[in-house]
């Protein structure tokens, strides 16, 4: 791996932590506010739109500035988000800010990446990246829970203290300042990173004509073959995978009566089995056949048809862990499929972009729904199981077209 890779990686995981934990902790914040159930998907939501309005600007931004130095200011952008949530800011708002935050983090990170690997160690590269953000969705979902457990709430302490008047009034202090803390260790670790030269200035006069340039190198990148396959799987992936992150929590309310500290559990759950799947692929799987692996996409969207039935807590861990597994074997070829031709095509920090814009309009999409379903009451286990029978039958059908461009054009498909 190239010089200060795992300062990155140490920098991705401290953040990741946090990104995760607060919203575990924000989901509990809601609940003592006393704000409507079908707010929590809106906090993702709130999160998300900053990767879609702002995908033109943040990969020529990217590769415009340093990018350890626009990671390190990041964080710190984050820092200033659960401050303001904490100090009393509307949810919604605090949560849109480390939005902000994070989709200008994200084409510096994987830019990075792209810029100082190999092609040959980028799958490697990528395995490892998707086994840090994995292992921080774990623990950080995991701390989140443990975090708004009775056992870090000390309210009695503080009036003890006669700080009631001086602190906010909530019982989750402890909570948002470990969050913070973690914020500040990825500072640091982006400190640590080496910086790469600048691949082009970004003057303000240039600004407007982003957003052509955008559109065209998205249709572009969409028309490629094998870019247009990985984007469409990456891009179903992670809609799935936000809206799975916060249906989880009400599922294990529902089907196994578990309150959020320990469903919380079970997102992580999940989690531990992408790392698993992210491993493997990223010994197992070369890049030239990462085509091969969509037949487990179909698997995991049958198995989640089924799995979402159970009301055994034993047979909820399996299936999640398994649908976990098949993921991050899914996800990390083709994420590194999609960066490879991003690359080839377009400028790193673009091609990022571009990914992200697509992934979380994705989740967008995903989320809203998932907000008014939950809204209007509509049962949620046949809503997830036609999900998962959606999933199959959509990379079925991609399986089936790549198959059939392969065996008409074998020389160009195995550039």
């Amino acid at each position: 791996m190239p010089a200060g890779f795992f300062w990155l990686l140490a920098a991705q995981f401290c953040s990741g932590l946090a990104d995760h934990a607060v919203l575990i902790v924000a989901i509990a914040f809601l609940q003592e506010q006393q704000h409507p159930l079908w707010w929590a998907p809106l906090l993702k939501f709130a999160f998300t739109w900053s990767y879609v309005l702002l995908a033109p600007l943040a990969g020529a931004w990217a590769d415009a500035v340093r990018k350890n130095v626009l990671m390190q200011r990041m964080n710190g952008l984050k820092a200033l988000a659960v401050l303001l949530l904490v100090g009393g800011a509307h949810p919604l708002l605090a949560f849109a800010l480390l939005g902000l935050a994070a989709a200008l983090y994200a084409p510096a990170k994987y830019g990075w990446i792209t810029e100082s690997t190999p092609a040959r160690q980028l799958v490697a590269a990528n395995g490892w990246m998707e086994v840090s953000v994995v292992l921080s969705v774990l623990l950080g979902t995991a701390l989140g829970g443990w975090w708004v457990s009775p056992t870090w709430q000390v309210p009695a302490a503080l009036d003890g203290l006669g700080l009631r008047g001086i602190l906010p009034a909530t019982a989750l202090l402890p909570a948002f300042a470990a969050v913070l803390t973690l914020y500040g260790l990825a500072a640091w670790c982006n400190r640590r990173i080496p910086a790469r030269p600048v691949r082009r200035a970004l003057p303000w006069r240039a600004w407007p004509g982003l957003w052509p340039r955008f559109w065209r190198d998205n249709l572009r990148l969409w028309r490629d073959p094998l870019g247009g396959l990985s984007l469409a799987v990456t891009t179903w992936f992670w809609g799935f995978g936000a809206l799975m992150q916060i249906a989880v929590l009400r599922w294990a309310e529902l089907r196994l009566a578990l309150p959020l500290s320990q469903a919380a559990y079970l997102q992580a759950t999940v989690a531990l089995g992408v790392v698993a799947g992210a491993a493997w692929a990223a010994r197992r799987v070369p890049l030239q056949q990462a085509w091969r692996v969509l037949p487990l996409g179909v698997l995991l969207g049958a198995l989640l048809a089924v799995a979402v039935h159970t009301r055994e807590l034993t047979l909820a861990v399996v299936g999640l862990l398994t649908l976990g597994a098949l993921g991050g074997v899914l996800v990390v070829p083709m994420n590194a499929l999609l960066q490879y031709r991003g690359h080839r095509l377009l400028q790193p920090g673009q091609s990022i972009a571009i990914q992200g814009f697509n992934e979380n309009a994705s989740v967008l999409l995903m989320l809203g729904a998932l907000a008014l379903a939950l809204r209007a009451d509509w049962p949620l286990v046949p809503l997830l199981s036609g999900l998962g029978v959606t999933m199959a039958l959509g990379l079925a059908l991609l399986w089936a077209l790549t198959r059939r461009w392969r065996a008409a054009r074998p020389t160009t498909a195995r550039s």
